[in-house]
């Protein structure tokens, strides 16, 4: 596994490995009528979770664990009050952040994934990537990468609807 990350420019767009290398590439962006950093846009995510959001992770650890997956449990909701290169976001690695990027990381022996949260006058961008490993990481992928594109999607529209 590499931890090198491969940027995109000139949005800063970090992703796991060269675009034409990834099994899973989703990037989706809404303009926001107040600015707001990356951390800001996760802290907003994290305080108003979706509702299915927890049944989700715990169908996703159920499944998982008997594939060898290290129980996730998703979201606790908790937001540090500094973040910082390498702290831990619940289950995601912090790899980038400052006022214009938050990259997010977790890696396994069936995949690595990318999250980067990019903000530019008023426009947030979510993009992520995956690059699978083994027969178990396409599998996952298979129900994941469209549930992924779905819940993305939604938090978006929530969060404009919300933030006005």
């Amino acid at each position: 596994m590499t931890n090198s990350l491969t940027t995109i420019q000139p949005t800063q767009i970090e992703l796991v490995a060269p675009k034409a290398e990834l099994n899973f590439f989703d990037q989706q962006s809404v303009e926001l009528e107040t600015p707001m950093t990356p951390l800001q846009v996760w802290t907003f995510l994290m305080k108003n979770p979706l509702p299915m959001i927890g049944f989700a992770f715990k169908v996703r650890d159920a499944i998982s664990k008997w594939f060898g997956v290290k129980e996730i449990g998703g979201f606790s909701g908790h937001i540090p009050e500094f973040v910082q290169t390498g702290d831990k976001l619940d289950f995601f690695l912090v790899e980038t952040v400052n006022d214009t990027v938050l990259t997010l990381s977790a890696r396994d022996r069936h995949l690595d994934t990318v999250t980067c949260v990019t903000t530019s006058a008023g426009s947030l961008t979510i993009t992520s990537s995956v690059k699978v490993h083994n027969r178990f990481g396409w599998f996952y992928m298979l129900a994941v990468g469209p549930a992924h594109k779905l819940i993305v999607r939604s938090i978006l529209k929530r969060l404009k609807r919300e933030l006005g």
